[in-house]
């Protein structure tokens, strides 16, 4: 894990500054410090994934801290009584999403190795006067938590930033009950990108970095023994919404565009354990 240890150290700074954004009274929208968000300042990979109806029972600051790209709770198809793990759990909306879900009777985890994050997650829970929820220090790729413990596994956009996803895998299988589901957002690539237009694209949206090839993806969810394998793209980014950064590095944009433009694309991605 030791090469993985810079890669770790970059995210956790990343989101630990996101996470005292918020606090401060700032938003943390954007996918990429300094990253342009596309038209009008909307974000196009964040923005706009939970109904009101969802955000109007959070607090204001679980919105705001929200750095995903879906909305994992909608697809995951909770039940009653069910315990939920969110990995990358972040300021916690979709644990706190979750748990209300699941009901008194069922429990929602949040995992995160960021103490900032984990603070804010707190103090969020403690606003929304969510009870069957708990925030767990760790890092994906050690789940702290027993074998066949849960019965689903979430995350948002968070799977594509570890740099060892086979062993998130294994992980995630682990800790499922038999019959166990997971159902995450994550970002991922359709075709081949030339290296340097994807350098280029993930500096643009930093929580697309790392981001598998979907046939990969599937691949290695099969080596880790999921069955039931579906991956659905939701929301397809283009080339244009990272005009700047392509140009001030050099990239003719319409180069960019013949090679990229909608190769990466959010994606609802589901399997089980049989």
């Amino acid at each position: 894990m030791s090469e993985n240890r810079p890669i770790q150290e970059a995210v956790r700074e990343r989101y630990a500054k996101a996470a005292l954004q918020v606090v401060g009274g700032g938003g943390a929208s954007c996918c990429s410090p300094g990253a342009s968000c596309g038209e009008g300042g909307a974000d196009p990979i964040t923005s706009a994934l939970y109904g009101e109806s969802e955000t109007a029972v959070l607090p204001e600051t679980a919105v705001a801290a929200s750095l995903g790209c879906g909305n994992p709770t909608m697809m995951a198809e909770l039940k009653p009584g069910e315990t939920v793990l969110d990995l990358g759990s972040g300021g916690g909306i979709d644990v706190l999403l979750s748990a209300r879900r699941v009901g008194p009777a069922g429990k929602a985890y949040g995992l995160d190795m960021t103490d900032e994050m984990l603070a804010l997650a707190r103090e969020n829970q403690r606003k929304a006067g969510v009870e069957n929820a708990e925030f767990l220090k760790g890092e994906i790729e050690n789940i702290p938590l027993p074998e066949a413990s849960v019965d689903v596994v979430i995350s948002n956009c968070v799977i594509n930033l570890s740099a060892d996803k086979d062993r998130v895998l294994r992980e995630v299988f682990r800790v499922l009950k038999p019959g166990g589901r997971l159902a995450v957002a994550d970002v991922v690539v359709r075709g081949e990108v030339p290296q340097e237009i994807r350098r280029s694209i993930e500096l643009w949206a930093g929580c697309i970095a790392g981001a598998l090839e979907e046939s990969d993806y599937r691949r290695k969810l099969e080596a880790a023994g999921f069955a039931d394998i579906s991956i659905e793209p939701y929301r397809v980014y283009r080339v244009e919404d990272a005009r700047q950064l392509l140009e001030e590095a050099g990239i003719d944009v319409e180069t960019a565009a013949a090679a990229a433009d909608g190769k990466f694309m959010s994606a609802y991605i589901k399997a089980r354990k049989p």
